[in-house]
């Protein structure tokens, strides 16, 4: 958990670069200290793992989520550990309710440094008996979700701040049940992901970088059938599932100072399932 013996340092902005400069330890770049993240999504799965992870990295971190009660227990393990954490409802398919967050957030802790676009939602229903209904709702959540919460977190964010889209191999590669929700808004991810780290970069010093993780073993890998996850390994060159801690790494790169020249990327994290 946080070491109260590490200086909170502003973040770099990425327009002028480390005011430091070389004079930095290089894994002091990955300290949160000082630093509040938004974990959207955080209330169970890679959220509260990254959440868990950004708390132990120094960062005061915002539990964002339409579960509550699962929050606040998150919250209270990260206290009792020594970090820093607090709650806030949100349905980030809601513009209205991404805006209240970003209040919310600013009224408590005065400041938003990272935002993880984590919230998700994932359907597999063959193309042809799709509901309307089903492909808007992953497209609400997975997409539009990702674009408000941006959107409101950047309207207060300071040079050298960074937002970190969550997205999907799913979204370079095809999957290995009907998926097109699913894989078409995870694409879109990345396109947002390019724009927005161009929109925002320059003018305003904020980096947008995007995280396709493979599949990780969960509560959803769980589920997945036997005969499915063979062959996810088989075409997983390490063949084995991810782990959380390997995720979380990837994912602390892209959130802290080691990453300070990297914007618009996308850092896949997939055992080599992209190389089949």
């Amino acid at each position: 958990m946080p070491d109260p013996s590490s200086p909170a340092r502003p973040p770099v902005d990425p327009r002028t670069g480390p005011a430091d400069g070389p004079d930095v330890p290089v894994l002091d770049r990955f300290r949160m200290d000082g630093r509040v993240v938004v974990v959207t999504g955080a209330s169970s799965g890679l959220g509260a793992g990254f959440a868990r992870a950004l708390a132990s990295a120094g960062a005061t971190v915002v539990l964002a989520a339409r579960r509550r009660d699962r929050l606040e227990a998150l919250a209270e393990e990260i206290r009792a550990a020594g970090g820093r954490a607090s709650t806030v409802g949100c349905d980030v398919a809601d513009p209205d309710q991404c805006a209240a967050m970003v209040r919310t957030v600013m009224d408590e802790h005065g400041r938003i440094d990272v935002l993880v676009n984590n919230a998700g939602l994932g359907t597999a229903v063959p193309a042809l008996k799709e509901t309307p209904e089903q492909f808007r709702s992953v497209v609400d959540v997975n997409l539009n979700g990702a674009y408000w919460a941006a959107k409101e977190c950047a309207a207060v964010m300071e040079p050298g701040s960074s937002i970190v889209n969550v997205a999907s191999v799913l979204g370079l590669t095809a999957g290995f049940a009907p998926q097109a929700a699913y894989s078409s808004t995870k694409a879109a991810v990345l396109g947002l992901t390019r724009d927005l780290a161009h929109q925002w970069g320059g003018r305003r010093g904020i980096r947008v970088n995007a995280l396709a993780p493979a599949y990780f073993a969960s509560e959803m890998t769980d589920e997945i059938p036997e005969q499915m996850l063979a062959s996810i390994l088989e075409k997983t060159i390490l063949g084995r599932l991810g782990l959380q801690p390997e995720l979380d790494a990837a994912l602390l790169f892209l959130a802290s100072d080691a990453s300070s020249f990297v914007t618009g990327a996308t850092l896949t994290v997939d055992g080599g399932m992209t190389l089949h």
